[in-house]
């Protein structure tokens, strides 16, 4: 079985998902100017750091630059990122994490948007910065958690 190229329908939905649980990951592609790729590349490192590889690429399969709004693209299994969603790479690999999320809970066929889902997706990302800042090695790496981390507690945002 293969993965269908949209994820829209719902035979597509369903069959994503039974690919998905039965182990599936994507060979994650990243499509854009050479700087944003080196921008990616510096988050996906981030991401392998925490442990959060195989979750991501089961769930993302393409990061492409755009020049609009950053926006996980369901249908595609897809992110679209401008230059300035990862200029910050370990911001950029917690916004990764955070719509691979929503990608899994869109898979899963839960309610993947609203108030109540937007508050999980914050927390994996939350989770994902304490991780990575748990297991890096690198204390500018362990600095840019602390601070973000702290910008999450101190926003209205954070649940």
């Amino acid at each position: 079985m293969k993965f269908p190229e949209r994820v829209y329908t719902e035979k597509e939905v369903k069959t994503a998902r039974e690919l998905v649980k039965n182990g599936y990951k994507h060979v994650l592609t990243v499509e854009g100017s050479p700087k944003f790729k080196q921008k990616v590349n510096q988050a996906l490192e981030l991401v392998k750091t925490a442990g959060y590889y195989e979750f991501l690429r089961t769930y993302i399969r393409q990061i492409k630059e755009i020049d609009g709004i950053t926006q996980l693209r369901e249908t595609e299994a897809g992110m679209w990122a401008n230059k300035f969603a990862v200029e910050n790479p370990v911001d950029a690999a917690s916004l990764l994490i955070q719509k691979a999320h929503h990608m899994q809970e869109y898979i899963e066929g839960e309610l993947y948007y609203g108030g109540n889902a937007e508050k999980r997706s914050v927390e994996k990302r939350i989770h994902f910065l304490e991780v990575l800042k748990e297991k890096s090695q690198d204390e500018n790496v362990k600095k840019e958690c602390a601070r973000l981390l702290q910008m999450w507690a101190d926003s209205s945002i954070a649940f």
